[in-house]
């Protein structure tokens, strides 16, 4: 039984995990199982991304956001693409079966940097990153994080592995070549969308489709909330220093419904500071292409899903939330 003073998000500071302590590392890895089971959500402190580098990757972004939407066109992708995702391109409340007009706001999006050897596997998710010509500074920026969000996710997926009892290597073995996803997402104010129609968010309520999601994000009253069943809707905690993270749908499946996918939302530009201007920065973890994923048995496992193709059941998840 829980302790019902602990938070239901806590925050872990990975530099124990890190250090190779046994004893540190089984304590870490009771506290992740009992987060994933109740919210799908941490704080991991610890992990030695330096946030100047997340600054400059905001800054760069930001001076693409805001310039006129003809430019930015030359850029525009679908969802599931690379490129410039405009306002209205996205609903992830679909995802979930909640209408909900279309999210407020604006992406930059990159994927897997690499191709595949499978010219049907490279047919469908590889396709070269596309950066905007006009912050050409991007491009090394996006490349130097995505190698530490690499890194960060084969850490975070042994500390899972562990968490549920099983071998080290139990989800990395799979992550030999993941077509991983990288969102910039830009929430501008009311001064630049107009005001948000009823029931709109600036992302809807929704569920992460793979396996670990790492979120650097921004604090504002406009901002993220984590559903729990506790506590319903809840602000998110908020700490500079920390990623946060979640587990997605295809990591729940796996784990069979031992651990949650974390339901979150971001809040529609508030009332009371109509102007807020947010941007996060948002790596999908996913695997390689053609992982049969089977759920973990009981005892760990509380549901027997069947076995599934991971990339089958990501391009449906895509599907779900494009906005036609």
């Amino acid at each position: 039984m829980s302790d019902p003073r602990s938070p239901r998000i806590p925050t872990i500071d990975l530099r124990p995990w890190l250090s190779g302590d046994p004893q540190a590392r089984a304590g870490i890895a009771r506290t992740v199982d009992e987060a994933l089971r109740t919210a799908g959500f941490l704080l991991v402190t610890g992990h030695g991304v330096d946030p100047a580098l997340r600054a400059r990757i905001r800054a760069s972004a930001r001076s693409f956001f805001v310039l006129p939407e003809s430019v930015k066109q030359r850029y525009a992708a679908k969802v599931g693409g690379r490129g410039w995702l405009g306002p209205g391109a996205e609903a992830n409340g679909y995802a979930e079966g909640t209408e909900t007009p279309p999210d407020l706001k604006e992406s930059l999006t990159f994927a897997t940097h690499e191709p595949f050897d499978d010219p049907v596997v490279n047919a469908e998710w590889y396709a070269p990153n596309v950066f905007p010509a006009e912050v050409p500074e991007l491009r090394p920026l996006c490349e130097e994080y995505l190698a530490r969000m690499a890194e960060l996710e084969n850490e975070l997926l042994s500390l899972l592995g562990q968490a549920l009892g099983l071998e080290p290597d139990f989800f990395t073995r799979h992550m030999a070549h993941p077509t991983y996803g990288f969102n910039i997402n830009w929430y501008p104010g009311t001064d630049v969308i107009g005001a948000p129609e009823p029931g709109q968010f600036r992302i809807g309520p929704h569920t992460d489709f793979g396996t670990v999601t790492i979120l650097d994000r921004q604090a504002g009253k406009g901002g993220l909330q984590v559903y729990t069943d506790e506590g319903g809707w809840e602000d998110a905690p908020y700490d500079p220093e920390a990623f946060t993270i979640n587990i997605g749908d295809l990591m729940a499946r796996w784990t069979g419904d031992r651990w949650r996918s974390g339901r979150h939302r971001v809040l529609p530009p508030p009332a009371d500071a109509p102007t807020e201007e947010l941007m996060s920065l948002v790596y999908f973890g996913e695997c390689t292409p053609g992982t049969i994923v089977e759920s973990v048995p009981a005892p760990v496992g509380r549901v027997a899903y069947g076995p599934v193709d991971s990339h089958v059941y990501l391009r449906e998840k895509l599907d779900s939330i494009t906005v036609d």
